[in-house]
């Protein structure tokens, strides 16, 4: 990796932000130069929670200063068409939480969670709770798996590509889970 750590960095916030780019590639390749002792573990996990902090704050930012207005305006430039930003809000406000945590995890759809909070006005602090828990469990995630495929770990572009779907069906599913167990504990509560 030409840039280290910075690049890694840099490259994640922008991908994070709407720009293309390949950020499970980019984390896994990160994984395998920590295997091959190029690059050292630690610091590659903080410098890609730190892209993905940074970058998932600034689209937040601008989800709440600039709203839905900016995003229909300026969204089919960044791959992002008014039919992907409505089914994300639909989804934002039924699901929210568990989105900002489990959008990191779907291709395309990580690029929007945040715009969505910002836009629906989430609590900054509740916002970043989930948000930053996400991109710690995504970012070193990513870099283990890159670390255990070793030369292999270009695989993991194709894997998310061509199971995408399937990633977003997990999601809704353990988005489902979690409504069912907050209500749950809901009738809990009242019983009591």
């Amino acid at each position: 990796m030409r840039y280290g750590y910075i690049g890694l960095t840099l490259a994640l916030s922008l991908g994070i932000v709407g720009i293309p780019v390949p950020d499970e590639a980019l984390l896994t390749y990160s994984g395998y130069l920590v295997g091959e002792g190029r690059l050292l573990a630690p610091l590659v996990v903080l410098s890609a929670f730190l892209g993905a902090a940074i970058g998932i704050t600034a689209s937040y930012a601008i989800g709440n200063r600039l709203g839905l207005p900016f995003l229909l305006k300026y969204g089919p430039r960044l791959h992002l068409s008014s039919a992907k930003i409505e089914r994300a809000q639909g989804w934002m406000n039924r699901y929210g939480k568990l989105l900002l945590f489990v959008g990191f995890f779907i291709p395309g759809f990580r690029h929007v969670t945040a715009y969505m909070a910002g836009m629906s006005r989430f609590k900054l602090r509740t916002f970043l709770l989930y948000a930053y828990a996400g991109a710690l469990v995504w970012s070193t995630l990513f870099v283990y798996v890159g670390y255990m495929l070793g030369e292999r770990w270009e695989s993991v572009k194709t894997y998310v590509h061509h199971n995408g779907r399937t990633l977003l069906f997990v999601a809704c599913l353990l988005a489902l889970l979690g409504m069912f167990f907050r209500a749950v504990m809901n009738a809990r509560k009242v019983k009591a």
